[in-house]
C-alpha cells in the first residue's frame, strides 16, 4: 500500500512539473512589489489564488486544479506577496488589503476586464473582499476552504503564532484586514459558491454563519477532507468546475 500510495504522489508531482514547464511564467510590478505568475489555456478567463503559506504550485499546480482548468479557460495563478516566487515585504502594512489589489492589477497588466475568480483559506478571504471592494471585476467566485471572516470589535490585527519569520507572521496578522461586514456579505451581487471539507473547522466557524446571512449562497461539503486534504479530492475539483461553467455558459 505505502508503494502505491509513493508511486501515486511521484505522478502527481511529476504531472505537476509537467504542467508548469508549459505555462507561461512571468512577474509585473504591482506598487512596487513584483508578483509572480503564471498563465495557460484559451477562453474565459479564472484567476486561481492560493492560501497562507502555500503558492501557486502548491495549492493549484500540485492538486490537479490549475492542470483540469486549463482544458477549456484561460487559467492565471498567482503566487500572493509573500509567497513563492514573488517579493517578500516583511511589514505587516504590506498585506491585507494589499492582496486585493494584486490581483485587480494582475487583471489590468493582462488587460483582463473581469475574471472567474477562485481562492482557497486565505485566497478565500481574498476573494470575498475582491467581491466586496471590486465586483465589476469577478464574473463569478469560488471560495474554498473559508466562509465568512466578520469582523470583531477593537481588533486591528490578528495576534500570530510565535514565529522567527518576519514575513509569515506580517501575513497572518494583515489577514485580518481581509474581514467583510455583514451588511458587506449581503450586498454581494456575483454568484459565488463555498466548499468545505466536512472535517474542517472553517465549515462550523465560517461557513454556517455565512449560511445564515447568505442561505442563497450554494455549499458545497467535501466527504472525508480537512483544510488540507480538501483541495485534493475530486468532489471538490469537480464542485468547482461544474461551478465555473455554469457561470461561464451563463455569460456566453
Amino acid at each position: 500500500m505505502k508503494r502505491v500510495l509513493f508511486s501515486c504522489m511521484v505522478a502527481a508531482i511529476l504531472a505537476a512539473v509537467s504542467t508548469e514547464a508549459f505555462a507561461e511564467s512571468a512577474t509585473f510590478d504591482s506598487d512596487g512589489v513584483n508578483i509572480h505568475y503564471i498563465v495557460e489555456g484559451e477562453g474565459e478567463p479564472v484567476l486561481l489564488i492560493h492560501g497562507y503559506g502555500s503558492s501557486h504550485f502548491g495549492n493549484w499546480i500540485i492538486p490537479g486544479v490549475f492542470g483540469m482548468l486549463k482544458k477549456d479557460y484561460q487559467v492565471i495563478a498567482l503566487d500572493n506577496r509573500g509567497h513563492g516566487k514573488s517579493d517578500k515585504p516583511e511589514n505587516r502594512e504590506a498585506y491585507g488589503e494589499a492582496m486585493v489589489d494584486d490581483a485587480v492589477r494582475l487583471l489590468d497588466h493582462l488587460e483582463i476586464e473581469s475574471a472567474h475568480v477562485m481562492g482557497y483559506s486565505m485566497g478565500g478571504m481574498i476573494t470575498m473582499k475582491m467581491m466586496v471592494d471590486h465586483p465589476d471585476r469577478v464574473r463569478s467566485g469560488v471560495v474554498g476552504g473559508m466562509g465568512w471572516v466578520q469582523p470583531v470589535e477593537g481588533t486591528e490585527y490578528w495576534q500570530a503564532p510565535d514565529s522567527e519569520d518576519a514575513v509569515a507572521t506580517a501575513i497572518y496578522e494583515a489577514m485580518y484586514r481581509l474581514k467583510i461586514t455583514e451588511d458587506e456579505l449581503k450586498a454581494i451581487e456575483v454568484p459565488f459558491t463555498v466548499l468545505i471539507g466536512d472535517n474542517d473547522s472553517i465549515l462550523e466557524d465560517r461557513v454556517r454563519p455565512l449560511q445564515k446571512v447568505r442561505p442563497d449562497v450554494p455549499v458545497i461539503v467535501v466527504p472525508n477532507a480537512n483544510h488540507t486534504s480538501c483541495n485534493f479530492k475530486k468532489e471538490y475539483k469537480q464542485g468547482l468546475k461544474d461551478f465555473v461553467d455554469t457561470q461561464a455558459d451563463r455569460d456566453s
